[in-house]
């Protein structure tokens, strides 16, 4: 066996679980960041000083969610936070969804509905979001889905991480709502929970080292004057998961700003934080089948690997890639045995993730007990399929339509 080969293997083992090594330091250091900010706005009464920032507007996209938006109204219905307003974009409903959103803002001067007659794109949920955008008027902006749950203290919650100035952008934890009365076997509803919570904690870990590349546009605030600078929403570069491409150039513009210097401070008002606490933990439901779960991954996947900001494509795509090169060496270890340290070091990796994920969220996730241990393999060949059929072309919708 030559020694190049030896190099590569080994080298790539050591550099993949380093990475990850690198990955649990920024989780913890994200964690305790979280939990200072939380801290802080209980000490300084976040719903009554001059913490508070002000008015906030929340933006929520629907296109046909008869069957999802009651839980959805229910529950900003029992928001605490006082100076707030309801910004609905009905983006060409054809079920009940306007008469749900119609009696949900009839009682409520907060709440106000925008009716799209056509949506142009190419991204239509972006346009459907700039134009929710260009009608609020709160200086904070949150943004979530028709077919989400928000908890009680949402809003206070995602103010609460914004009371500190430097943040530009919050990213909050979305999961999968552990229903056992779903569609679905046992493996399929652990599978999606765990799915979901596995890739918050990338994307807070990441966050955490400075490197922010995505977030879930379902559980996402930003300040006004942020997004302002990057020239508004209908700024953001075409991409299938506009959420990510709208947190990489926050990040990306935060660094500017730091290189030259400009402005207040060097980044000031600029920076991306990922939060944790259990109090701004947003539910949305699963996938009722596996088509459908393809179709929703594929397009946060093909976000990443194509994403226009070039940092997100290389982190992504290197990371995916090396994941997708330990699983791709398993069938091949009968005939080429040397190739092991390749799927050991994913393995390892995922055994880290886990424990990790179950560690911050486990809450969040359904039972699983030793189910966990089959997530650890099947969770990285499912990352790889989804690898596969991104590079082959394969793209996804948006309800029913392409996602861009």
């Amino acid at each position: 066996m030559s020694a190049g080969f030896d190099i590569f293997r080994f080298a790539f083992a050591a550099v993949f679980t380093g990475l990850h090594a690198g990955l649990m330091f920024g989780l913890f250091r994200e964690w305790r960041h979280d939990n200072r900010l939380a801290g802080l706005s209980k000490k300084t009464g976040q719903r009554g000083d001059s913490g508070r920032p002000g008015t906030v507007s929340v933006v929520v996209p629907v296109r046909n969610e008869e069957a999802h938006l009651p839980d959805l109204l229910e529950s900003l219905a029992r928001q605490d936070y006082p100076e707030r307003e309801f910004i609905f974009i009905d983006d060409g409903s054809t079920d009940k969804s306007p008469d749900l959103l119609k009696n949900f803002a009839a009682p409520r001067p907060d709440a106000r509905i925008i009716t799209l007659a056509e949506n142009p794109g190419p991204n239509r949920k972006q346009y459907a979001l700039t134009r929710g955008i260009g009608a609020a008027r709160g200086g904070l902006l949150l943004f979530t889905d028709a077919d989400c749950e928000v908890p009680p203290g949402w809003i206070s919650a995602m103010a609460a991480r914004m009371a500190d100035e430097g943040i530009a952008l919050t990213i909050g934890p979305v999961f999968k709502r552990p229903d056992p009365g779903q569609p679905g076997g046992n493996f399929f509803r652990q599978y999606q929970c765990f799915d979901h919570a596995v890739r918050y904690m990338y994307l807070a870990a990441s966050t955490g080292l400075g490197a922010a590349g995505g977030g879930f546009g379902n559980n996402l605030a930003v300040r006004r004057e942020a997004l302002d600078r990057i020239g508004g929403y209908a700024n953001i570069p075409p991409s299938p998961t506009e959420d990510a491409a709208l947190v990489s150039m926050i990040r990306a513009r935060g660094r500017s700003r730091a290189a030259t210097g400009c402005g207040r401070a060097p980044g000031a008002g600029m920076a991306v934080h990922a939060a944790c606490g259990r109090d701004l933990w947003v539910l949305t439901k699963n996938e009722r089948t596996w088509k459908a779960l393809v179709n929703q991954t594929l397009r946060w996947n093909n976000g990443g690997l194509f994403s226009p900001s070039l940092g997100t494509r290389l982190n992504f795509g290197f990371l995916v890639v090396t994941i997708s090169m330990g699983i791709l060496a398993i069938p091949a270890l009968p005939f080429a045995g040397g190739l092991w340290p390749l799927p050991a070091a994913v393995l390892l990796a995922m055994t880290m993730n886990t424990i990790a994920t179950l560690r911050l969220f486990g809450p969040a996730l359904p039972r699983g007990g030793l189910g966990y241990i089959v997530q650890i393999v099947f969770t990285p060949a499912y990352f790889t399929f989804l690898t596969i059929l991104g590079f082959c072309g394969i793209k996804a919708d948006w309800k029913g339509r392409p996602a861009g």
